[in-house]
């Protein structure tokens, strides 16, 4: 790698790229989340980066949309402007007869509020935020395939025109070539999957549902999480597999989803479209959950939990977000661990990029998987026991109603939840935590 002056200029009109245009320190696949992150934390680092993405900005995609304090620090920490971004104070929990709210508390490592932004906006968002800061990006280029040293190194990829594109980043069939390829390209994880590193079927895998709404409940300044969800009237009738979520994405929209978590990825297939449907046609009337209120498709997706494809670094190819499985078993977030694992790869790689030596480069490298165990690796262990509780209804059932009104449990709960507890010093309950995810082995 060679370390590059970056511009800091407003990004120019978008010309196809050619030649010499499509060498570079680092290719980052998927212009989501986890790939802005790494383009932008490289850029800034004075890497020469492109952030290859195969549709055009602002696709819809299946998501939650939430943003806890988690990840609205790591957006502090890319300079990302927010202003006019919902946000929101809060957890509000409702299940067993309870109802309760557990606001964001002020910590060293965290705000105070949580964010919501649909993921069509922040990823468009994010990706021009990387660009700004001098990352390379081409839209409308599928990227076919890596390219392979005989030993098998990973020192680019072959990639091609989108078809249906309109102004497409390439002109023909090119190579892209660095020295470092980033697999950024969500669930399907295709260069990984390519080289070889199959998903671990062992690990938790989520299912999510979500429709977009106009509601009276868009001024609602509380993330709202349902954890039994009725065919019908609360009580006098059949509980519907999963949890369910209603949170303001801005705009007078809410966000309506319902998510399911198996300890295995062979899951038992359930029609959560259909448990989709029942469930929102017993809320009540006035929330507005209707056809004619509906805007945009509903729309469902798996969610890759607990480090479910590894390794997350070799032979030159490195693994975010979504294609290393960085989803939490907790609570199915995964944008806050996507912009995560973008930074703790543009260090490395910033590492990587000044050492003289192949080995010493590889020493480099090797520290993004070791930086993804320490801060997630005991996290995620505990989230898969977790998982391993709650998918049995009746646990689940005990859990709510017993659980929800004991508050300093649920402090400790909605920590664990949140990812909101404190890696280093923070109160008795983050000391506790930090305890429990040395205790058991790293995911």
């Amino acid at each position: 790698m060679t370390i590059a002056p970056t511009s800091r200029s407003a990004p120019a009109a978008r010309q196809p790229s050619r030649g010499s245009d499509l060498n570079a320190d680092a290719v980052v696949v998927g212009a989501g989340p986890a790939g802005s992150s790494a383009a932008y934390h490289l850029a800034t680092l004075g890497l020469d980066v492109l952030l290859v993405e195969k549709g055009e900005l602002g696709r819809d995609k299946v998501c939650g949309d939430g943003l806890t304090p988690s990840a609205v620090r790591e957006l502090a920490s890319m300079a990302v402007d927010t202003t006019g971004w919902q946000r929101n104070v809060g957890l509000r929990v409702i299940g067993g007869g309870h109802r309760l709210t557990f606001p964001w508390p002020e910590q060293a490592s965290f705000p105070s509020y949580g964010m919501a932004r649909p993921r069509a906006q922040l990823d468009a968002d994010l990706a021009a935020h990387a660009q700004r800061a001098g990352a390379r990006l081409l839209t409308g280029v599928t990227v076919t395939g890596p390219v392979l040293t005989p030993s098998g190194r990973v020192v680019g990829v072959d990639a091609k025109p989108t078809a249906r594109v309109e102004a497409p980043g390439i002109e023909a069939p090119s190579r892209l070539s660095a020295p470092l390829v980033i697999d950024a390209g969500g669930v399907s994880a295709r260069l990984a999957t390519a080289v070889g590193r199959a998903k671990n079927e062992r690990r938790p895998l989520g299912v999510a549902v979500r429709a977009y709404f106009r509601s009276p409940r868009g001024d609602d300044e509380w993330m709202e999480s349902q954890l039994e969800l009725w065919d019908g009237k609360p009580g006098e009738s059949d509980l519907l597999p999963g949890y369910g979520w209603i949170w303001p994405v801005g705009d007078g929209i809410v966000n309506v989803g319902l998510g399911s978590v198996s300890s295995r990825a062979a899951t038992t297939r359930i029609d959560y479209r259909g448990a989709f449907a029942r469930w929102i046609a017993n809320c009540p009337a006035q929330w507005g959950f209707t056809q004619d209120n509906q805007t945009g498709r509903l729309a469902s997706a798996a969610l890759p939990m607990a480090f479910n494809r590894k390794p997350h670094y070799a032979d030159g190819l490195m693994l975010l977000g979504d294609a290393g499985g960085m989803v939490s078993p907790f609570n199915g977030e995964g944008i806050a661990q996507a912009l995560m694992s973008g930074r703790l790869a543009a260090q490395a790689a910033a590492q990587a990029a000044v050492r003289s030596t192949r080995a010493g480069r590889e020493q480099a490298l090797a520290q993004y998987p070791a930086a993804l165990s320490a801060e997630m690796g005991g996290y995620y262990t505990l989230g898969r026991l977790f998982v391993a509780l709650i998918e049995h209804p009746e646990v689940m059932r005990i859990c709510t109603r017993y659980g929800l009104p004991r508050r300093r449990l649920m402090r400790l709960v909605t920590k664990l939840l949140s990812d909101g507890w404190e890696r280093r010093g923070g109160d008795a309950v983050d000391h506790f935590i930090q305890l429990l995810t040395r205790m058991v082995p790293a995911a």
